[in-house]
């Protein structure tokens, strides 16, 4: 495993947001979700493509607090932009588990 300084990961941008829509994303070439989560007011509500068909449903995700890297450059997938990564560790090849908060915080917030 490569080590990084402490300043390499301070150029991640880490912040915790509320999931306020979810819907299946039909276009995808792999089973995903169209996730909206909203960051706060400074970042406001961004959108992101989600692999996390396997282990939940749309309903589950409205108003679950993920973490999500917010400094990526935008991605277009399929008819699709993502512009933020949401999180999560992996149980198995398809089995998402989304990373998230022991408390709920505000919307926006940073990890440090």
């Amino acid at each position: 495993m490569q080590t990084i300084d402490i300043e390499d990961f301070n150029k991640i941008d880490l912040r915790v947001g509320t999931v306020i829509q979810a819907e299946l994303f039909e276009k995808a070439r792999k089973a995903a979700y169209k996730i909206w989560i909203d960051l706060g007011p400074e970042l406001g509500v961004k959108k992101s493509s989600a692999q996390v068909t396997d282990l939940y449903l749309p309903k589950d995700l409205i108003g679950r607090q993920v973490i999500c890297v917010c400094n990526f450059k935008p991605r277009q997938i399929a008819d699709f932009m993502s512009e933020v990564l949401v999180t999560g560790f992996s149980l198995a090849e398809s089995q998402i588990v989304l990373a998230s908060v022991e408390r709920e915080v505000p919307n926006g917030t940073k990890l440090h």
